[in-house]
């Protein structure tokens, strides 16, 4: 029973939409932080624990706590104070990398959220589009790319979890998000804000290239196919299809 569970939670922390597999270093460090946290907190779990079995488990008629007021201090006040600064300054840390705000950037994308699809259009170094996808994202390997995201309609959320974390698609207004994918493995994004009663299909597939494969994909206008048997450049002005009942 025992390695059966360990086998179901060792297998969700895989597969392409999973952010505990990270693919790029913001997702690294994101996934770290989850780690680190988990086990923190299990270990004080197991200590709260291990004091209320010595407390139940203490006899009636036996002498009374010492140092009781100490202890409860120590354990009830400072201790939680000093796991609270220290998550605090180790959060503001990792924040700050996770943004990449110092560090340029190779690539600009923009995003556009509708309902219910995805487009994404490459902008080349004097920034004009140079191609556009719908519902798949191209990203060249070990390149920081900037994402400025925006909604056409309603409040979406962009999330690919095995490279970064996520950011408001909000009306009106422009939202950056810099991520970097490291490894060339199939990886999923995903709407991750309740957008309509077709939220479930707010789905997109990211497909990474060699920097020379992505440059020579990007230099066509994106007319050559991606690497991919379902993936194929779109017309981001084309509607949306509606999922078949």
């Amino acid at each position: 029973m025992f390695s059966a569970a360990s086998v179901l939670c060792v297998g969700g922390c895989g597969g392409v939409q999973s952010a505990l597999d990270p693919a790029g270093p913001a997702a690294a460090v994101i996934a770290d932080t989850w780690w680190l946290m988990a086990i923190g907190a299990t270990l004080i779990w197991a200590l709260v624990m291990v004091l209320l079995w010595y407390t139940l488990a203490r006899r009636q008629d036996g002498p009374e706590f010492a140092h009781g007021t100490s202890l409860i201090v120590a354990g009830g006040l400072v201790f939680p104070s000093l796991v609270l600064i220290a998550l605090l300054v180790y959060g503001t840390a990792t924040g700050r990398s996770v943004m990449a705000t110092e560090q340029p950037v190779d690539l600009v994308v923009e995003v556009e959220g509708r309902q219910w699809f995805w487009t994404f259009r490459y902008l080349d170094s004097d920034g004009r589009p140079a191609a556009a996808t719908r519902d798949v994202l191209a990203l060249p390997l070990d390149a920081l790319v900037e994402f400025r995201v925006s909604s056409a309609d309603v409040i979406h959320s962009f999330w690919i979890p095995r490279l970064g974390g996520k950011i408001d698609v909000i009306p009106g207004r422009v939202n950056t998000l810099r991520l970097r994918a490291d490894v060339a493995e199939p990886m999923r994004g995903q709407c991750a804000e309740f957008c309509g009663l077709q939220h479930a299909h707010m789905s997109f597939e990211v497909v990474t290239l060699p920097a020379a494969e992505f440059d020579r994909w990007l230099a066509a206008g994106g007319d050559t196919p991606l690497p991919s048997s379902a993936l194929t450049p779109a017309d981001p002005a084309a509607p949306a299809t509606e999922p078949q009942p």
